[in-house]
């Protein structure tokens, strides 16, 4: 089993709301193989906790935005914007401070599954210009 389109559409759109707002080492992990209940993973870091409760913002308001909209059916840590979790079945995002990210090493637990590529769009304009 594979990323659904669905997934890879809100993961996409969420690592670029992410990129939007300045997050840092922005990663896509395919867990479908792994996992009954998402598809994706999609996880960021932010410097400070007002930066993760902006990147957060944005990608519920640009997840908002797709033609076909998706609202997350579950957000969790919210008010300490350590680590902020948003759930939309199809992918599920981590927005976590730096230290969080370092300390519970994600990416590391779920280094097995395969990473989907992402490049920021703003970062391919520059560079093709």
């Amino acid at each position: 089993m594979s990323v659904t389109e669905r997934a890879l559409e809100l993961a996409m759109a969420a690592a670029q709301a992410a990129a939007d707002k300045k997050a840092q080492d922005i990663v896509i992990i395919d867990v479908a193989d792994q996992l009954y209940i998402t598809d994706a993973f999609v996880i960021a870091s932010a410097s400070n906790e007002r930066q993760v409760i902006a990147i957060v913002d944005a990608i519920e308001e640009a997840l908002l935005n797709l033609p076909e909209k998706a609202k997350p059916v579950r957000r969790e840590g919210e008010r300490q914007g350590r680590w902020v979790l948003l759930d939309y079945v199809d992918i599920v995002v981590h927005i976590q401070h730096a230290e969080e990210r370092e300390f519970y090493a994600l990416d590391k637990l779920w280094k097995d599954c395969p990473t989907m590529p992402f490049v920021d769009r703003d970062l391919a304009d520059a560079e093709a210009q």
